[in-house]
């Protein structure tokens, strides 16, 4: 079959196709772990300051871990995103406005929690002449003014391919830019048709050229990639000069979302991450349950671009 779709196929990114029944395997059932004094802190933090973040808004199975750790994830750039990616649970839509006083909300925000690493991602805003990369490098800098030891990843879309608006990004020191690839070259435009598989792989190149800062991309399997695909992507991004890459499971946020071609197995996880450190990324966290930010401050150790406050066992880059 001379397609995107593989041939065993049976639902690849049939949007509004019934959800078929399928019992999660026992490797993606976890129980919570018991709430950490840090955990209970930053929670009634953010229930007295009636905050949200995008660790709980999207269920994350990772909050307890993370949050104990001091770290988390913010949404910037409004609730509409100006793409359309079939696994993505946010909605597509013409945004209304453009919240310059954002930056400083967030920056208050990761003060009040006391975190000790922050990661920030967005939806895309291609209505903006600046698509919205201002909004990233105000964020980060604002984060750096309240918390000078708070390590900041910034989460971006591929700015259409502007080169400026990246180094503008980039300017504001991030310790980590991060740009997820998210699916091999094969299927990349059925699942990402807003997006372009070597644009994004540019985007991570300059990233490494221009700045100091680690690069990181992510992974997500389940749609109809196969072991050598996967291979090839990590290939691919490791070409491209990116030190950190996740690779995790997709699961559909609902039934119009892309379709679910398969549970992957923990061992081929591992067998990922074996692959990838074999290659040279400085950390390649691979497991059903991990998420791209998931335990991003210890992926920036790994990189030698940041050190936990505190922990005088890794050294700071030159």
């Amino acid at each position: 079959m001379n397609s995107i779709v593989p041939d065993d196929a049976t639902r690849l990114a049939i949007v509004a196709a019934p959800e078929i029944a399928q019992r999660k395997p026992r490797w993606l059932k976890r129980k919570a772990p018991l709430a950490g004094p840090n955990y209970r802190d930053i929670k009634r933090t953010m229930r007295g300051l009636d905050l949200h973040t995008v660790c709980e808004e999207a269920d994350c199975p990772n909050i307890n871990e993370c949050w104990e750790d001091r770290e988390a994830t913010f949404l910037i750039g409004g609730s509409d995103c100006t793409r359309r990616c079939g696994f993505c649970e946010i909605a597509t839509g013409k945004p209304t406005e453009y919240d310059r006083d954002e930056p400083r909300r967030v920056a208050e925000a990761v003060e009040a929690m006391g975190l000790h690493f922050a990661v920030v991602t967005g939806v895309a805003r291609d209505d903006l002449d600046d698509k919205a990369a201002w909004l990233y490098a105000e964020t980060c800098r604002q984060i750096k003014v309240r918390l000078p030891h708070c390590g900041v990843e910034l989460l971006i879309d591929d700015f259409r391919g502007d080169g400026d608006l990246l180094q503008l990004v980039l300017d504001a020191g991030p310790e980590v830019l991060a740009h997820n690839l998210e699916t091999p070259r094969r299927l990349f435009r059925h699942v990402r048709p807003g997006f372009d598989y070597d644009g994004s792989l540019e985007l991570l190149a300059r990233a490494k050229a221009r700045s100091r800062s680690a690069t990181k991309s992510n992974l997500m399997l389940g749609m109809g990639e196969t072991f050598d695909e996967v291979v090839e992507a990590l290939a691919d991004l490791r070409a491209a000069g990116c030190d950190i890459v996740t690779v995790n499971q997709y699961l559909p946020p609902t039934h119009k979302h892309l379709a679910l071609q398969r549970y992957v197995e923990p061992a081929e996880f591992d067998e990922y991450a074996r692959v990838g450190m074999g290659m040279g990324f400085a950390h390649v966290e691979s497991g059903p349950l991990v998420r791209s930010s998931y335990r991003a401050g210890s992926q920036a150790i790994a990189a030698g671009v940041w050190q936990r406050p505190g922990d005088p066992s890794v050294a700071q880059p030159a």
